[in-house]
């Protein structure tokens, strides 16, 4: 069974900086992209960054970028996400995804809060 176990998340001040973790099992890892994507509360859910199989390239939404950055360790079935410089609009849960054909996998989500 595919797994994505979130973690990393918390509270943090205004310009403040967290990085999360999403742990991959059940699949080649190695084999797919890997999205981050999140949702706040009484909003859809939006995609923050991706990341191609070799880790070659990235890209962010327009709100992010310049300050997350997207990484991956194929060795340790890992994605990372660091950001920097946050903001209370980034407060959100956020997912790790994979989408392998038609199906899309989820994890259960790490809650980003930015309050001071």
């Amino acid at each position: 069974q595919v797994q994505l176990v979130e973690s990393g998340g918390g509270l943090v001040q205004p310009g403040g900086s967290l990085r999360l973790s999403c742990a991959a099992s059940g699949f080649t890892f190695s084999n797919y992209a890997i999205s981050w994507y999140r949702q706040a509360p009484g909003k859809e859910r939006e995609l923050v960054a991706i990341i191609t199989p070799d880790g070659g390239h990235t890209n962010y939404a327009e709100s992010v970028k310049g300050r997350f950055t997207i990484s991956r360790d194929n060795g340790k079935n890992t994605v990372y996400l660091q950001m920097s410089t946050l903001k209370p609009e980034d407060t959100a849960v956020y997912y790790c995804n994979v989408r392998r054909g038609i199906v899309m996998n989820w994890g259960q989500g790490t809650q980003v809060t930015v309050s001071s």
